[in-house]
């Protein structure tokens, strides 16, 4: 366990951020060198709260790799000489100076220890660009402290962190926001294709660390500012805004711990109707917002239906919903992310008190997933409205968005003349025994939302066709001499269904 003092936090210098990068780079302290030297098995523990596994496999080793990971990824106590030779551009003064370690005992003698009040871990990416790699710096995390988090903890890099970064549709923009920047993972991703971008958060802490992980990682196109949702970019308009907010639905009630980095404050889902308000007037033309959130359902009023309220018409605006959790499995999960379990004392004051607040508001179903929000870039026209529950596993999802929105303009002009199928659908039939006609036809989609679409044989062979050559309409009047039916009553059926799969991506533009 490792002692931190109360409200350490890092002090951001440039100067002192670069000696540290020049000494974890020539230490390699990146991710699959250090996965490396402790094994897949001890890292894979980690990630399950484990730190034993690594620390058994490290225990004797005295090289710069072995003393930071014992330092900065497992947080444990070093001897101060090991420390000075692991970052000797750096030295334990420096790491003082910055605010990541206290150093503590006889320095002279060479028996003092330097205990960390941070975590700094490598942190890998793939982008458009290509693959990368920061080093974040953040809090020290349960493993480290031995007990529960405090509230003011700033998190590092966590699974909705990286869920969030797969969302952002990866197109250059000239001013980028990062709304609840926490320790800035967002910010410096959203840089690599912004001109600007502004960082905010309530918590000064967390801003500390989001500016010194821009310092660590050479990254110097990002402004931070301190303040609670819109009220730091008050009259400014973005061509992005991306946030992970502190959506979690905690009761406002006494004893309930309130974490900074989840909560925000505000009673039920107020805090994501307030964002999707809020952001329009925050968007240039054409502009997008990207975020996470919770909603409820309530009174007998689905969370997507109630989420839609929240959406002016004018905007266009695209919900997934990718799961759905009862207020007691809800209460639990938040509970257990707190470092609160059942066999503790206090789980079940908090537990009730979860239920009680639900109970108030009606509340029978909590739901999760992704927002965008678009304002167009003119007046008028249809606006995509997608209120959807995407369950299965999906991937791209950044390009899968992009794709969607630009099939949407597409359809603003009618379904194109000429249609391919994409490259990653397949068909799939299934016949029963000694029938030789299709009881079911699927369309599969290999990528993006991984759709699978029950079709007719009349769009199937419609989709069959579609191989750029053939004209939208020649394949349809091709298909009622067929089928022996009127092209006009054929059209009418098949014509919505087209246009959904190329809403979906299962149909292309043949251009």
């Amino acid at each position: 366990m490792t002692a931190v003092p109360d409200h350490a936090q890092p002090f951001p210098d440039l100067v002192l951020a670069q000696a540290l990068a020049a000494d974890l780079d020539a230490a390699d302290f990146r991710s699959d060198p250090l996965r490396g030297l402790w094994g897949e098995e001890a890292d894979d523990a980690l990630a399950r709260g484990l730190r034993e596994p690594i620390l058994r496999v490290i225990a004797d080793q005295t090289g710069p790799a072995a003393t930071l990971g014992r330092l900065f990824v497992l947080g444990m106590p070093q001897p101060q000489d090991a420390v000075q030779r692991a970052l000797p551009r750096l030295g334990v003064d420096g790491l003082v100076t910055l605010g990541l370690a206290s150093a503590q005992g006889d320095s002279g003698g060479g028996g003092g220890e330097v205990v960390p009040v941070a975590s700094i871990r490598p942190q890998s990416f793939v982008d458009v660009d290509g693959v990368g790699e920061w080093w974040i710096a953040s809090d020290l995390d349960e493993i480290a402290l031995g007990t529960s988090l405090p509230a003011d903890h700033v998190l590092g890099v966590g699974g909705a962190s990286r869920t969030l970064a797969e969302l952002v549709i990866p197109e250059p923009v000239e001013r980028a926001l990062d709304l609840g920047t926490g320790c800035g993972i967002q910010a410096l991703l959203v840089s690599r294709h912004a001109q600007v971008v502004v960082a905010t958060d309530i918590s000064e802490r967390a801003l500390a660390y989001a500016e010194l992980n821009a310092q660590l990682n050479g990254v110097h196109n990002i402004e931070f500012r301190a303040g609670s949702m819109f009220e730091p970019v008050a009259g400014e308009a973005f061509d992005l805004i991306v946030s992970n907010p502190p959506f979690v639905i905690t009761p406002r009630a006494t004893g309930v711990p309130e974490y900074e980095y989840r909560d925000g404050g505000l009673v039920g889902d107020a805090l994501v109707e307030q964002f999707l308000r809020s952001a329009p007037e925050h968007l240039r033309p054409g502009g997008i917002a990207q975020l996470l959130g919770n909603w409820e359902s309530r009174g007998g009023t689905a969370g997507l239906d109630r989420v839609s309220s929240w959406v002016g018409e004018d905007l266009d605006v695209w919900v997934i919903q990718r799961e759905e959790l009862s207020p007691l499995a809800y209460a639990e999960l938040w509970i257990r992310d707190g470092g609160t379990l059942p066999r503790d004392a206090g789980f079940t004051r908090l537990l009730t008190a979860w239920l009680d607040d639900f109970a108030a508001r009606s509340v029978t179903a909590i739901g999760f997933g992704y927002i965008l929000l678009r304002r167009p870039d003119a007046e008028g026209g249809s606006r995509l409205r997608r209120f959807e529950t995407v369950t299965q596993p999906v991937s791209n999802l950044g390009r899968a968005l992009g794709a969607g929105l630009a099939a949407h303009e597409v359809l603003a002009d009618g379904i194109p003349d000429t249609l391919v199928v994409a490259a990653d659908v397949t068909e799939a039939r299934h016949h029963m025994p000694g029938n030789g006609d299709p009881s079911v036809i699927e369309l599969r989609q290999g990528g993006g939302f991984a759709r699978t679409i029950g079709v007719d044989s009349a769009l199937a062979g419609f989709v069959g066709a579609c191989d750029g050559e053939l004209t939208v309409i020649q394949i349809v009047q091709a298909l009622a001499d067929i089928f022996e039916v009127p092209l006009e009553d054929l059209w009418a059926d098949l014509e919505p269904r087209i246009r959904r799969l190329v809403e979906d991506g299962l149909l292309l533009p043949a251009s």
